[in-house]
């Protein structure tokens, strides 16, 4: 992962280190799927709270790469699916999703 100079991650985590929402662009046989989700940014990563059986896990499994986009920015990068929210380690990112 690129580092953010100390400027930058400031000013990521005041626009998205609270509940908001960007889109996520996953991929399917080489077909695009973009949609807008709930988010939180914390330490390079953004986090989205998503049912388990949904579509964009099921191509986040099958194809990791994804793409994010809010209004004043792009990424891509490695999408990972941490399990159920409720898990002890996943507790503290889902309160701040609420």
């Amino acid at each position: 992962m690129k580092q953010f100079s100390c400027e930058a991650e400031q000013i990521m985590m005041e626009c998205f280190g609270k509940d908001t929402i960007i889109s996520l662009a996953t991929t399917e046989n080489a077909t695009p799927y973009v949609r807008y989700v709930n988010a939180y940014y914390e330490n390079g990563s953004f986090y989205i709270i998503n049912h388990a059986l949904s579509n964009k896990i099921k191509h986040i499994k099958a194809n990791p790469v994804v793409a994010i986009a809010g209004k004043w920015f792009t990424a891509h990068g490695r999408g990972v699916s941490l399990g159920y929210f409720g898990k002890k380690e996943n507790c503290v990112i889902a309160e701040k999703l609420k």
